[in-house]
C-alpha cells in the first residue's frame, strides 16, 4: 500500500473516531470569514474545549460511512469545518448559531448530537436551550415553589388567627 493512500485512511480513522466519540458536532460552511474572524471562532471553541478543524469532504465522507452517520454526507460539500465536543453537547452549538449571529458568512450546515445526525434547525435549537447550570436552577425552583406556597399559606393563616386573638 502506498503511503499516501496509508495517510488519507489515517485520516479517515481520525475522523471517524472523533465522530464516534464526541458528545456533539456541528458542521459549518465557513465561507466568506475574514482570517481574523476564523482565528476569533477557533478561539473561542479553544476556550470551550472544542475542537475546530477542516477537512477534505471525501474523507469525511468516508469517516461518516465508517462511524454510521450516512445521513450527514448530503451536508459535506464545499467548504466546510466541523467543530467536535467530547464534554459539552451544548458547547459547539452555542458558539457557532452566536457567532453566526454576528457574523452572517457563517452558516450552520448540520451536526451530530449524541451520535444522531441533527439538521441545522436541530442544532439551533439545541443552541438557544439555557445552560446545564440554568435548567437546574429552574428545576429547583420548581420543586421549591410548593413548599414556598405552602409556608406562605400557614403564615397567613397564623396572622389572621392572631388578629382574630387579638
Amino acid at each position: 500500500m502506498s503511503k499516501v493512500l496509508e495517510a488519507k485512511q489515517a485520516v479517515v480513522t481520525e475522523i471517524a473516531d472523533k465522530l464516534k466519540e464526541a458528545a456533539s458536532v456541528v458542521v459549518v460552511d465557513y465561507r466568506g470569514l475574514t482570517v481574523s474572524q476564523v482565528t476569533e471562532l477557533r478561539k473561542q471553541l479553544r476556550e470551550a474545549g472544542v475542537e475546530f478543524k477542516v477537512y477534505k469532504n471525501s474523507m469525511a465522507r468516508r469517516a461518516t460511512e465508517v462511524a454510521g452517520l450516512e445521513g450527514l454526507n448530503e451536508h459535506l460539500t464545499g467548504p466546510n469545518a466541523i467543530a467536535f465536543s467530547t464534554e459539552d453537547v451544548v458547547a459547539p452549538a452555542k458558539i457557532m448559531h452566536d457567532f453566526a449571529k454576528k457574523n452572517e458568512q457563517l452558516e450552520i450546515k448540520a451536526g451530530v448530537i449524541e451520535g444522531t445526525v441533527a439538521s441545522a434547525e436541530d442544532v439551533k435549537a439545541l443552541a438557544t436551550l439555557p445552560s446545564r447550570e440554568g435548567l437546574l436552577s429552574m428545576l429547583l425552583s420548581v420543586l421549591q415553589a410548593p413548599v414556598r406556597n405552602f409556608a406562605l399559606a400557614t403564615k397567613a393563616v397564623a396572622e389572621q388567627k392572631e388578629e382574630q386573638g387579638a
